[in-house]
């Protein structure tokens, strides 16, 4: 059977309380594309993964599971991952608002 892509990750959006979240709330809606972007050199973590949704910082993946996907990233491997909202909570703990999924996508 053929599957255009598979769950890689899936995870609360780390960090979306300290970030840029709240202003593009809106445009946060199930099925939404995130953009991945490693952040080599945070000094808190250095698998740190970001997610942005356009040029606003939304938080991370988080570090319980970044650390495959940043090497791969760090591997030029990016082009073959995607990122989705797959749920919101507005009425959630801010760290339990955004729901997220990477997908891996089958390059055959």
């Amino acid at each position: 059977m053929y599957e255009p892509s598979r769950e890689f990750l899936s995870f609360h959006v780390a960090g979306f309380s300290h970030w840029y979240g709240y202003e593009v709330m809106h445009k946060l809606v199930p099925g939404a594309k995130l953009r991945l972007v490693p952040e080599t050199d945070n000094p808190y973590d250095p698998n740190a993964v970001a997610l942005y949704k356009g040029k606003t910082k939304i938080g991370f993946v988080p570090r319980a599971c970044n650390a495959d996907l940043a090497l791969l990233l760090h591997f030029g491997h990016g082009r073959v991952f995607e990122c989705r909202v797959t749920g919101i909570d507005p009425t959630a703990h801010p760290e339990h608002q955004v729901f997220a999924k990477v997908l891996v996508r089958d390059a055959r």
